[in-house]
């Protein structure tokens, strides 16, 4: 049986975050960590300059009171959104079988001339994602209600 969390439980308002700078962009980053996503649902809508994914992130801003409860620790589908890109390129991602599901592991900034530059997804198994950019504007918004975590764990990095 599958148990859907509430954000009454974590005591959390759905995320609705924007990033401008370098800081805030390491704000988003940090809670997309290990977010998870079919590559089906990323889309690139060149003429309004928005490249988009539909992702699925593990809640780290409710991990210590999942802990504290002793509840399930719990995911979210978020909608990723960097906006006035001008140019996507990929490595190592496979664009033919829309089923492969991506990780996703940081989101950087690579500053260039007058507050353009590129913003890199790195995905896990070495894929990455450059998206070149007019200027920084990227937004994370969650769009259903927390639900637990398949896994049921935190997500883990061995070395």
């Amino acid at each position: 049986m599958v148990e859907d969390a509430t954000f009454e439980e974590g005591g959390e308002a759905p995320l609705r975050l924007r990033a401008e700078d370098v800081d805030d962009l390491s704000v988003i980053a940090s809670l997309t960590q290990d977010a998870v996503f079919p590559a089906s649902e990323m889309t690139w809508q060149k003429k309004q300059r928005r490249f988009a994914i539909l992702l699925n992130r593990f809640r780290w801003e409710d991990r210590t009171a999942a802990e504290r409860r002793g509840r399930a620790y719990e995911r979210v589908q978020s909608v990723l959104v960097i906006d006035d890109v001008l140019k996507v390129q990929s490595q190592g991602v496979e664009r033919g079988d829309q089923d492969t599901i991506m990780s996703l592991l940081s989101i950087s900034f690579e500053p260039g001339e007058d507050g353009t530059g590129r913003v890199i997804l790195t995905l896990a198994g070495d894929g990455a994602i450059a998206l070149d950019v007019e200027v920084l504007d990227v937004t994370l918004k969650d769009v259903t209600r927390p639900y637990v975590a398949p896994s049921r764990k935190v997500p883990d990095h061995p070395e």
